[in-house]
């Protein structure tokens, strides 16, 4: 279009800033959106969309408020994108904020919106709040029930999520194989490998659903962290999923933790070949030889990654303060109050470290803790 000297007309700027916006170009789509001489609700969504598909949900935030300032009437596709958002923060009073403002704005019912509110609720730790919310639902369906569930496996309500996935049942909804996996993660972190087996063997016995590469991972988890090693280890050779990394790295995970060394040799060599640009996958192969006495083997995990330029994401912690979001990694220093943080955490270890300490000496701490 731009060899051929066609100046796009304000319809085909907006389609042509969609497309940068969800194919993560979020810089040639604000290029496009700030060229645009009237700005409607549809590239304010494109916007939003495309920094909360991004990972940049504060951006994404920013955008809308910036939206509202400029008198836009957010629609069902707004408040779809600001939930998600306000779930990945855990930030509790901007998904308040919007839900009423989508109250006001009388937002019909709609699927995506219902499940993205209840998904935010329960992210943000409001578990009664979202529960209470389902259960106002004029529809329900298979995606509203699985954010349910969704919500309490986030916090290991394991009980919960089996107690909801049969009241889904009863009232004939449908699981499909994201419910499943939320239930075979559900029956993982609770340790319950039968009632496991028995979701798992069900989804193609029952409901015709071919389980894929994520439900024989949450399997394989399942077995390995209840000390199955070699039960898993055969359960991965004889499913159609031996190509699938996430497998291997479930019982590379698993096998870390319960010191196999020579399968955990094994796991990861294949994990490593069906993913080698996976930061993530050599920590854990490094970390696995190191639980088991094996440091210099370990530090040689280390090298091979340096040597082949792979780097693991930082981790970091947030919380939300007074509406704003506060993210911190190790060793961060960014913080404008970093100074006062480190020098309150050190006073904090060193009175918890004194082992006569006097539990009611916690209310000077408490006073103290304004940073």
């Amino acid at each position: 279009m731009v060899v051929v000297g066609f100046a796009p007309n304000e319809y085909l700027k907006v389609k042509l800033l969609i497309l940068y916006a969800l194919s993560g170009d979020l810089q040639t789509a604000g290029i496009l959106f700030r060229c645009l001489q009237c700005r409607d609700l549809i590239p304010w969504n494109a916007m939003i969309s495309g920094y909360v598909q991004k990972g940049l949900e504060q951006d994404g935030l920013y955008i809308y408020y910036d939206m509202r300032q400029n008198r836009i009437v957010p629609d069902q596709y707004t408040f779809a994108s600001v939930f998600r958002a306000c779930s990945a923060l855990a930030s509790l009073e901007h998904g308040m904020k919007a839900h009423a403002v989508m109250i006001k704005c009388h937002i019909k019912p709609n699927i995506i919106v219902d499940s993205a509110l209840v998904d935010m609720y329960f992210k943000c730790s409001s578990l009664s709040d979202g529960h209470k919310l389902f259960d106002q639902l004029s529809t329900r369906n298979v995606v509203t029930w699985t954010s349910l569930m969704s919500g309490y496996g986030y916090h290991g309500k394991v009980s919960e999520v089996l107690k909801c996935f049969d009241k889904m049942k009863e009232e004939g909804c449908r699981p499909n194989p994201v419910t499943f996996l939320v239930v075979l993660t559900a029956c993982n972190h609770g340790g319950l490998v039968d009632k496991g087996w028995e979701h798992f063997n069900s989804m193609k016995r029952d409901y015709g659903i071919e389980p894929e590469g994520q439900h024989y991972a949450a399997m394989v988890d399942t077995l390995g962290r209840s000390g199955r090693l070699q039960e898993a280890y055969e359960f991965v050779m004889k499913s159609p999923c031996k190509e699938h990394a996430p497998v291997w790295g479930s019982l590379l995970g698993a096998c870390r933790i319960h010191g196999n060394v020579k399968l955990l040799e094994l796991a990861a060599t294949k994990f490593l070949e069906l993913d080698p640009t996976n930061g993530g996958n050599y920590v854990v192969f490094a970390n696995g030889y190191a639980s088991c006495g094996f440091l210099d083997a370990a530090s040689k995990v280390r090298r091979r990654m340096e040597n082949a330029g792979v780097k693991k994401d930082p981790g970091y912690s947030q919380i939300e303060l007074q509406g704003e979001v506060h993210r911190f990694m190790k060793d961060d220093t960014s913080h404008r109050f970093s100074g006062k943080i480190y020098k309150k955490v050190h006073e904090m270890t060193s009175f918890f470290m004194d082992a006569n300490y006097n539990p009611d000496d916690l209310d000077a701490i408490d006073a103290s803790c304004h940073v």
